[in-house]
């Protein structure tokens, strides 16, 4: 096997072109940086998401730019290869294009990303459009994007009708022609999903949205209030460290653990010598 060298916006190009799937993983932290070097993901994502599956807050509103930055150099500093994608975090581009353009350089200057995700259409597409020109590559979000939720009403499918969906098309085209190389559809069906990957010429990435996307994102974390539809569990790793805490509580109060294998020891003499020290 060739040894693997980083993945770029040109080789992910390609590979729609190609049709081989991209994948792409939520990522927090220099553990999982590696995990995802091993496994040879394409794309990772130090998502806001981390609000919540790290922080504990209910919604992904609370996460900060400094927070990201400091997550994403952790995920860089486990991971060579994969594309590394900061997300903006809310309010740090709805303000302005110069927020905008000034927060997404601090992603690839201070976090050692290759480039950013921010979430919305047609009315971000002048954000898009200047971080672009900015020499910064751009993933868009349509769909189910979190920072919006209190005017969708909460986590909830969209494009279920024809009305939103049409314009979910439309803010892909709207979004492709302002610059962006990839586009992320959450929470969309997979017709309309097949739709848009069909008419644009950039990699469209689903969560939740379908089978006939470019790619998938699996949300890697380890959050316990709720498992949404679209996450497929490949590995119940809650489940796996609270048994081993158990196991753990178990042999501590029962003087199993540690053993004579886990301790260090002093010679005879010198702890003779330690004695007569003491006395």
């Amino acid at each position: 096997m060739s040894e693997r060298t980083k993945v770029t916006v040109p080789q992910l190009w390609e590979m729609k072109r190609s049709d081989v799937k991209i994948t792409m993983i939520t990522a927090y932290d220099y553990p999982t940086g590696v995990w995802a070097e091993r496994a040879a993901i394409d794309i990772l994502l130090v998502g806001d998401s981390m609000a919540m599956t790290v922080l504990g807050y209910p919604t992904t509103l609370p996460a900060t730019m400094a927070e990201l930055i400091a997550h994403s150099q952790a995920v860089n500093r486990g991971n060579s290869n994969s594309f590394v994608l900061g997300d903006m975090p809310y309010m740090s581009y709805q303000p302005s294009v110069e927020m905008a353009v000034q927060n997404a350089g601090r992603f690839m200057s201070e976090g050692r990303c290759d480039g950013i995700k921010l979430e919305g259409g047609a009315a971000m597409a002048d954000r898009v459009d200047a971080i672009v020109n900015s020499g910064i590559p751009v993933m868009g979000h349509l769909g189910l994007t979190p920072q919006s939720m209190s005017m969708l009403g909460g986590f909830k499918a969209q494009g279920k009708d024809a009305l939103v969906a049409k314009k979910i098309v439309d803010d892909a085209r709207v979004l492709e022609e302002a610059g962006a190389f990839s586009i992320l559809l959450e929470a969309v069906p997979s017709k309309v999903s097949k739709l848009v990957a069909q008419r644009a010429e950039i990699p469209i990435i689903g969560i939740g949205a379908g089978p006939d996307c470019d790619g998938q994102v699996f949300m890697f974390g380890l959050y316990p209030a709720f498992t949404p539809k679209f996450a497929k569990q490949y590995a119940d790793l809650g489940k796996t460290i609270v048994e081993g805490l158990e196991r753990y509580a178990h042999e501590v109060r029962e003087g199993i653990f540690p053993e004579p294998k886990h301790c260090f020891t002093i010679s005879d003499q010198q702890y003779q010598d330690l004695l007569a020290m003491l006395e």
